[in-house]
């Protein structure tokens, strides 16, 4: 997996959860962003503090934490 530098953990900061840049924005909150439909530009006008590459790399990690774990969905 590529390097997401911009993707950090502190238990000091959001009781651990990864977050951006060390902010209280965590990549739930993005991933979050996104299902609900909001588009990359919707998410970067509501955080300013937010840029392009933090939206990016927390899509990425979150795809790269789905493909590691089984999750049971219910059937059809």
């Amino acid at each position: 997996m590529e390097q997401l530098d911009r993707i950090t953990r502190d238990p000091a900061v959001m009781g651990g959860k990864a977050c951006i840049r060390g902010m209280r924005v965590t990549v739930a909150m993005i991933v979050g962003q996104v299902g609900a439909g909001h588009s990359v530009d919707d998410i970067l006008a509501s955080y300013p503090y937010l840029e392009q590459e933090d939206v990016m790399q927390a899509l990425r990690y979150a795809a790269w934490l789905a493909e590691e774990r089984e999750v049971l969905l219910a059937t059809a």
